[in-house]
């Protein structure tokens, strides 16, 4: 028999205390027309050669895996508007074209990269999933799920191990969400009080299944939780609610306090690829996110509201027209890589 122990009285009628700071809760960013302008710039540039890219596969000249940003283009332009393209850096998988336009890179390049030319931002080398500029900060362009979540943590020490002011900027999907190394990441993350967000791009379906099937926890900023990592829920879908997000998870980052989750609730309308029919959803439901939710729509009516003249935001639609058309000319005629090169840059020459 064992001993009868005495229970505690219970404190279930107490509230909890709380044992760690968290960041203030994000406000929408308050956008001079100037700023909101810009915004809309570069989600329509993104719109664009996203549509462009998705033609150049279907002629055969894109190669591979192709994965459109379509949709989602809010959280790359609202969360990028606010780094420091001098000492951020930014990682993400293999959706990566509208993060390198987000950060200011030539369509010019990224399209050649995607036709697999020399003139490409990797030599024609990377492609559509593997894009890396370290003159830009940008490293990837990921293929392997949730590997770059890791190496976004590596960045983040770097930063801090040379004490540059740089934070890294980590994305990854609802998908990759559920991969071990994500969870020894954040641990190693916030023992080591890394200058790094965590930006889970949740875009309700990973390759092609309901985040709510795949997750057993799918409210996604809570999964740092057991790691004491803040996690903040943003919509995704509204630039400015991004933006707000961004300020508010650099200022937290930025004073030493570790890093923190973001979690955009955001959509895609195309298929995970190109190769992707899409068929787990109904076209119904994509329709119904267009109409009531498009980011870029958005923007175009709080435009509308300050002011902005129909034929301005007609004029800035030719603009980016033709400038897609060009990086798409570009591609198309700039030479393929010597053969030579598959021997090129296979290892690090210097330390």
């Amino acid at each position: 028999m064992f001993p009868t122990v005495a229970k505690a009285p219970s404190r279930s009628t107490e509230p909890p205390v709380p044992n760690r700071e968290r960041p203030a809760e994000p406000q929408p960013y308050q956008a001079t027309r100037e700023e909101l302008l810009d915004f809309y710039k570069h989600m329509l540039l993104i719109r664009r050669f996203e549509e462009k890219a998705g033609q150049l596969y279907g002629l055969g000249l894109i190669g591979g895996f192709c994965h459109l940003y379509i949709g989602q283009e809010a959280v790359a332009v609202g969360l990028q508007s606010a780094l420091d393209g001098d000492k951020d850096s930014v990682i993400t998988g293999y959706r990566d074209h509208g993060h390198m336009l987000a950060y200011g890179i030539d369509p010019k390049v990224i399209m050649a990269e995607l036709t697999g030319r020399a003139a490409g931002i990797s030599k024609g080398k990377g492609g559509s999933m593997h894009m890396f500029s370290t003159e830009h900060k940008f490293y990837g362009g990921h293929g392997i799920v949730g590997a770059q979540v890791s190496l976004g943590t590596g960045l983040a020490f770097g930063h801090k191990y040379s004490n540059d002011g740089g934070v890294c900027l980590a994305y990854f999907g609802d998908g990759a969400a559920n991969q071990g190394q994500v969870y020894e990441s954040f641990n190693m993350a916030e023992l080591w009080k890394l200058p790094i967000i965590f930006v889970i791009e949740n875009n309700q379906y990973a390759m092609g299944t309901s985040v709510n099937r795949a997750s057993s926890e799918d409210q996604l900023y809570k999964r740092g939780e057991s790691f004491r990592i803040p996690g903040i829920q943003v919509d995704g879908m509204d630039v400015l609610a991004c933006r707000g997000a961004a300020e508010e998870a650099l200022a937290w980052v930025r004073a030493g306090k570790g890093p923190v989750i973001l979690e955009m609730k955001t959509y895609r309308y195309r298929g995970h690829s190109m190769s992707d029919p899409a068929k787990y959803r109904s076209r119904e439901e994509v329709q119904g996110v267009r109409d009531k939710s498009d980011p870029i729509d958005h923007v175009k009516r709080l435009l509308e509201e300050q002011g902005v003249k129909e034929d301005e935001l007609k004029t800035i639609e030719q603009q980016i027209r033709k400038e897609v058309n060009a990086a798409a000319d570009f591609a198309e005629q700039t030479p393929e890589p010597d053969p030579a090169e598959l021997y090129t840059e296979v290892l690090v020459e210097r330390y």
